[in-house]
């Protein structure tokens, strides 16, 4: 069975340390729907469209997640079937998360070679030949670095790989790496699936979806609020670098880990921070005698900024939200002022927007 080499620095254990504190904020954040599913919403959005960006995607953010509202957008017809089949992948392990709690029917009740090859058909249905999808490549292919073009690594040869997936797997399913910690093993599935590279196309997508469900089967869904394509997405060259550390390192992985474990650190803090500021579901409600509130964007915005400088005029609606008229924002104040959350200092136009101690 495959067993990875690496060694656990305090890099690692630092990194880890963040990510278990604010998995605990977030797991415990007494969070209103409406937040609940906004978290999520972008959190799936993120991934979606930074999971394809990396490979070369040309869509932006908003084309992207358009394309997941059921819009219209003119584009490449792969680029759109690339956010197309990402979101079903995504679905996809979510359902197979969801089963293995026994909230409903299970699609697939352990993860296995068919599991696999089922990620892969999906990522790349209607963009590779039907013959292709879900199918080991049966070539040679080297991996190169989209953004530069150079060779990255060669991967093992093709008959290796059944042999080489059906370890995974069983490392994967193995009660003896219990001890290994949940992010690691991730991190550890990340990797070796892109290093086996086991199909023509769409391995780095399958490696990221499968390694995701990895966190989510072990108890480190985290609400589904995070996503760790952006922090690939965003420095690339870190991310191939990481991935080919191991090789130039003689297959120890620590290194890959660092990273890994850096990348969840560093979106589980922006998340907590989040949470945080908008813990209006403990201090608010508190204030409002545990009356549940509904508040907007536009009013989330108003409360982020009065909390940073401490007030808000009408000169500073413009800035605060370009292109949007001022009864509009003199309406959603009202709605705070109903509330109880904010007061009105003065009765002109410099009259300050404060929060209501």
């Amino acid at each position: 069975m495959y067993s990875p080499k690496f060694t656990i620095t305090n890099k690692i254990l630092k990194n880890i340390g963040i990510i278990e504190a604010c998995r605990e904020v977030i797991d415990k954040a007494p969070l209103l729907p409406y937040y609940e599913k906004k978290f999520q919403d972008d959190a799936l959005l993120r991934t979606v469209h930074y999971g394809t960006h990396i490979e070369g995607n040309e869509l932006d953010l908003d084309q992207a997640e358009k394309i997941i509202m059921g819009d219209n957008v003119v584009a490449r017809p792969r680029d759109i079937q690339e956010v197309i089949n990402y979101r079903k992948v995504l679905i996809f392990i979510e359902d197979m998360e969801s089963g293995s709690r026994g909230e409903e029917p299970k699609s697939q009740s352990k993860i296995d070679e068919n599991f696999v090859r089922k990620l892969h058909e999906l990522t790349v249905r209607k963009i590779l030949p039907s013959e292709q999808c879900g199918e080991y490549r049966k070539t040679q292919v080297v991996v190169k670095n989209s953004y530069t073009g150079k060779i990255s690594f060669r991967p093992p040869l093709s008959v290796a790989i059944p042999f080489q997936i059906k370890d995974l797997v069983a490392f994967i399913n193995s009660t003896k790496e219990s001890d290994i910690h949940p992010v690691l093993k991730s991190g550890i599935v990340h990797y070796e699936l892109v290093r086996i590279h086991p199909f023509l196309d769409g391995n780095g997508r399958v490696a990221r979806s499968l390694s995701t469900l990895i966190l989510f089967l072990e108890g480190y869904d985290i609400r589904k609020f995070f996503s760790l394509e952006e922090y690939f997405d965003k420095e690339a060259e870190k991310y191939y670098d990481a991935l080919q550390s191991v090789e130039k390192n003689d297959g120890d992985l620590t290194k890959w880990l660092e990273y890994f474990t850096q990348g969840l650190a560093i979106e589980l803090s922006k998340i907590k921070d989040k949470v945080e500021r908008i813990s209006i579901d403990g201090k608010l409600r508190e204030k409002l005698g545990g009356k549940p509130i509904m508040l907007s964007d536009r009013q989330l915005k108003i409360i982020e900024y009065i909390q940073e400088t401490g007030y808000l005029q009408n000169k500073a609606f413009e800035s605060l939200f370009p292109m949007i008229s001022e009864d509009t924002i003199l309406n959603e104040l009202k709605g705070l002022l109903k509330a109880g959350i904010i007061r009105k200092q003065g009765k002109t136009k410099a009259a300050k927007y404060i929060l209501k101690q």
